[in-house]
Parts: C-alpha cells; structure tokens; sequence
C-alpha cells in the first residue's frame, strides 16, 4: 500500500471513531433519566414538572423538571401504569414503574450500527495487512504479479540519458523499431527476436538501458525482479509469471524487464541434491512455457538482464527464447568520459576538473563507480569548507574507493611501520624498475580499509584488453616486491604478503589452466567443471577438475615455480637498488606519504617504456 493509501486508511479509521464518539454523544444527550411512574406522579402532585410529552399510544412519558434532580438531569423519561393499578399499589405505598416498549430504530442504532463500523474497520485492517504480506493486491491475491507498471507519461529515461554503451544502444533500437512500426520488419518474412538478454558486470546500466528503450518506444514497461516471483507457497511463482504475461498483452505493445534473471533462470539439476519439482524450477517452466506460447505479432518484447550468465538454463538462452544477447561491458576512456560529464553536471566543479581527467583516474569503472566517485569526491569537498569540488577531491575519492578509508587512528609500533615502509617501497621500486606495469601514483604507510597497514597505488595511463606472459609474469614480481623487501632487509617474512601471494598465485595458475602460457603442459585449456553445463560445488564429485591428478600435481608444481621466480626477480632487482630502497623507506616513515614525483626523485633506476594494463591496483 503507498503512502497516500494508507494515509487515506487513517482518515477513515479517525472518522469511524469520531462518528461512535458523536453517536454515543447524541444517544446520551437525547436519553431522559428513566424514573419509576410512582416517582413522576409525586413529581407532578409537587409541582415540579415543568412540561411533559406524552407518546402516541399513551405509555411513554417525558419531559422536563424545573429544578435538576440530585445527579443534575432535568431530562426525565417514564412509562406508565394503568389508573387502577396505579392507584391501588399507591394506596399501599409501593413504588412503581411501567416496562417501555422497544422500536426497531433503536434497535437498529444500538447495535447494527456500531457493528457495522466495526466490521468495516476490522475489514479496512485485514486488507492494509494482506497487502503488506502478499503484494499490492492484498493476501488474496498472492498469485498476482508484483511488476511495477510504467505507462508512457512517466517511463521519461530515453538514451539520451545513458551515456556510453553506443554498441548495446544500437542493437537495441531494432527492438524499438519493432514496437513502432512492425510492418517494416515483417515485409521480408523476419521476426524480431522474442527476448533479449541484456549481459554485463554489476554497475554498467543495464536495468538503465531497458528503462530507456520502453521510454524510446513509448510504450507501457512492466518491470519485475527475478527474486520476486518465488515466494514461501508451492505454485506461486508459476501463478506470477502467468499474470505477468497476462497483463502484459493486455496493454501490448509492451516491453516485459526481468532484472536479475539468474535468480529465476538458474540451471535446472544444478545442485546434486536437488530434485526437478522445487518451486524454482516450477517457476523457470512456466517462463519457457509462456516464451513459446506468445505470439511475435502481439508486439511483446522480454527484455532480461543478468551478470551471471553462464548459470542460466541452457533452455532459457535457445532460439526462439532469449533469441539475442547484447554485451554491456566495462566503459572505455571515450566513454568513461561521457559518464563523468553527466554525472558531474549534478555538483559543483572547479576549473581543474574535467570529464577527461576523471575518466584517465577510472580504468575499470563501471558506470555505477563513476557515479560514487563524484558522489564521494562530493563530499570530501563538502567536509573542507571548499566552495567547490576540486581534482584533488576526485584524487582522494578514487583512493577511498581503491584502498579504503585511511584509518590514522590505528596506531602501530616502530617496529611494524618499519616493516611496512619497506614492504611498500618494495612493491614501488620493482613496478618502477620492470616494463610493462602500471604507473606508481602513490606509497602510503597509512593503514586503508579493512586490514590493510599501507598501500602503494599503481594506476594505467590507457586501456589494455590483452597481455602477455612476460607482463603476467612482471605483474607477479610487483606483487611479491614487498615480500622481497622484507626478505632482503629483515631476513625473514611478515603476514603482511598474504593479499599479494594469492593475487600472484591467481596470475600463475591463470598463465598455465587458461591461457596455455606453460611449455610442459603445452597449448591446452585445463579450466572447466566436472560435468558440462552444471556447475558442481568444490568437494563434490570425484574431483572438482576435468584432468588426471598427475596432471594437477604438474600444475601446482609450476604454479609454484612461476611464484618462486617472480619472487627471485623481484630480490635481485631490490638488492641492486638497495641505496633507493633504504632512503624510500627512511622517507615514508618520516613523511608516510610518498607520491609519483617523489618516487622518481630517488633516482634509482631508468625506467623503460611501459606498456599498461586496465584496472588500478592497491597492494597492501
């Protein structure tokens, strides 16, 4: 129920209770005190009574005393009593009364009434409660579809309103040229695509992207999440989805978004202990089932989003179903550019930052990053008193998001930012020595985040889609230059390497099981699951992996050889500059902030040209 809706509940609630308040009011003040007959004669024979009003049948009696009785009523009501009867009981002296006889208005407004509003409530209550628990509907009508409905005056997003994602815009604007002229893709025999899938990480606008072609097609958009056609009640979900297309057709052409498909649409059998009659998949069969029954020539268009499609039924993705996917990937520079500009129209910029700068500082962002880094460089802006947001703010939010909040409050001892300085200027100093890594923006011995003790920031200057063994193999010696400093200087090893030894292992392990880099295994793929299209859990099965435990124990053995030697590199590399590495460190623990220029005033080494790789880098 909205706000409105159960601000209008109130009301009526208020008023009901109001009009039992008025009722009781009127009943009471309209009641005379009920006296005995024998006590009204006396009255009379007194001359205390001012007037009387006699009923037309001559037994009810009441009127007005001209002085209050003891309880301050001058209202009375009687009944009377035959003269005879009357006169005998009070020849003895006994008091009597007359018994009145009841209306059937009185009755009505005595009882029928109050029930009446009572019922009323007790009926507006249960409602507003089914409604919370069982969708808009009310507990009723649980099986009806929870998909919010977005008619053509208020579905305003168009494309002009998604910046980047030119390529996902293009393949889109087929489907809205379907909804707005179907004629022209008919006249050939072909038929647009009956859903299409909208694929990409977390943050890259695809429930934007769907919002906008509904507003490019002027058409109504049903829009539903995945995770809401399952509910605690066998049948359910299947019971939604038949609304869902039900309403759809009703208002075609429509477009019909499901936005985390994967919580619907997950592989069928996937879990070994699974059986095919849960209400999840009851509910994926009558998606299918629904997906072939409509007809192409209603103008109905099933729009789906997901970031893990590889989970998906394979039914799910046939022709005739989820007949196209559309890729919406990780913005390049020309477009991060684009995203910044419209995010950076919502706050107050100084001259030095532009779209441009902020996009160099995002490699990797999704849409959604870029937007909290403004939002974040916003506020950091905000708690300095400046009258507007400055590149510096941009440089300081990216860090946040990077590696965390700076925790000054975290005290350590002498001896633990010693080891630190020297673990961050290890990562500095073999990423300044070795080609083909990223930039080294800044060292820092101020612990970030959850559990890192420093940082050294590593930034790209532009975008890389492809890498090769030697840059695997320079990005595993960065990671473990810490580790190498600690070695070299202390002679033994901290738990300060654990982050960058798994990272260093992934990039190992990824060279010989994906990307074929190892001689001894030769060109093959050793990644896959232990049964084709259905993802097994780690530990079930015989074994989690499509090969041989020979060929497992090989890969573990040159996994290790290609950390070892990253390692190796990375302490021969450190000992031949041991002079920058002692004086970087000496620095750090003097100023606890090291940034680029700094870092290349040291003098220790000529750097070759570099060739860069996307996404920034924090190490700990």
């Amino acid at each position: 129920m909205s706000k409105t809706g159960a601000t209008i509940a109130y009301v009526i609630a208020a008023l009901a209770a109001l009009a039992l308040v008025v009722y009781a009011w009127s009943f009471m003040s309209t009641t005379g005190v009920e006296i005995p007959y024998s006590k009204f004669r006396q009255l009379v024979a007194s001359g205390q009574v001012e007037k009387v009003t006699v009923s037309s049948n001559g037994h009810e009696i009441s009127g007005y005393l001209k002085k209050p009785m003891s309880n301050g009523r001058r209202w009375f009501e009687t009944t009377t009593v035959p003269e005879d009867i009357a006169n005998n009981l009070e020849h003895h002296g006994v008091e009597y009364t007359g018994e009145a006889q009841g209306s059937i208005w009185s009755g009505i407004l005595s009882w029928i009434v109050p029930t009446l509003l009572f019922f009323g409530l007790w009926v507006l209550l249960f409602r507003r409660a089914g409604a919370q628990s069982g969708g808009s509907n009310g507990f009723m009508a649980i099986g009806k579809s929870k998909a919010r409905l977005y008619v053509e005056s208020n579905t305003r997003t168009t494309f002009a309103d998604v910046a980047g994602s030119h390529e996902a815009k293009e393949e889109l604007k087929e489907v809205i040229g379907f909804l707005r002229n179907p004629e022209q893709y008919a006249r050939l025999g072909g038929r647009v695509p009956k859903g299409v899938l909208l694929v990409g990480p977390p943050g890259t606008g695809k429930t934007l992207l769907a919002r906008a072609v509904a507003g490019e097609a002027g058409v109504p958009f049903l829009s539903i999440s995945g995770s809401e056609f399952v509910e605690m009640f066998v049948g359910v979900g299947a019971a939604r989805v038949r609304d869902l297309f039900q309403q759809a057709r009703k208002k075609a052409p429509a477009i019909i978004f499901i936005d985390e498909l994967d919580a619907l649409g997950r592989a069928r059998g996937a879990s070994p202990y699974g059986g095919g009659n849960d209400e999840k998949e009851q509910t994926l069969n009558q998606l299918l089932v629904e997906l072939d029954g409509f007809d192409p020539r209603t103008r109905l268009v099933l729009l789906g989003a997901t970031n893990r499609p590889e989970i998906l039924d394979r039914a799910l993705l046939r022709p005739g179903r989820f007949d196209r996917q559309i890729l919406v990937d990780r913005p390049d520079k020309k477009d991060r550019v684009e995203i910044a500009a419209v995010h950076m129209r919502r706050v107050r910029t100084a001259p030095d930052a532009s779209a441009d700068k902020i996009a160099s500082l995002t490699v990797g962002f999704t849409g959604a990053d870029i937007a909290n880094l403004v939002n974040e460089a916003a506020l950091i802006a905000t708690r300095r008193g400046a009258e507007a947001v400055e590149m510096q703010d941009f440089t300081a939010a990216s860090e946040r998001i990077i590696a965390g909040l700076e925790k000054r409050n975290r005290v350590l001892s002498p001896a633990e930012r010693k080891i630190v300085a020297y673990h961050e200027m290890g990562h500095a100093l073999v990423g300044l020595a070795l080609p083909g890594t990223d930039r080294v923006h800044k060292v820092s011995i101020i612990p970030r985040g959850m559990g890192a003790l420093g940082y050294t920031i590593r930034r790209p200057t532009e975008d890389r889609f492809l890498m090769t063994r030697e840059e695997l193999e320079n990005k595993a010696a960065v990671l473990v230059g810490g580790r190498a400093a600690e070695q070299l200087v202390f002679g033994s090893v901290s738990t300060g390497a654990a982050d960058d030894l798994q990272k260093s292992t992934e990039i190992a392990r990824s060279m010989i099981t994906r990307f074929g880099m190892a001689k001894e295994l030769g060109p093959v793929s050793y990644e896959g699951d232990s049964r084709e299209g259905v993802p097994l859990p780690p530990g079930m099965g015989p074994s989690n992996h499509p090969y041989s435990e020979v060929t497992a124990q090989r890969i573990d053995a040159l996994v290790q050889r290609i950390v070892e030697n990253a390692l190796e590199r990375a302490i021969s590399i450190l000992r031949e500059r041991r002079e920058a590495l002692e004086q970087g460190a000496h620095e750090l623990l003097e100023h606890e902030i090291l940034n680029e220029d700094q870092l290349l005033a040291l003098g220790a080494m000529r750097t070759a040209p570099r060739r860069v790789e996307e996404g920034a880098a924090a190490h700990g």
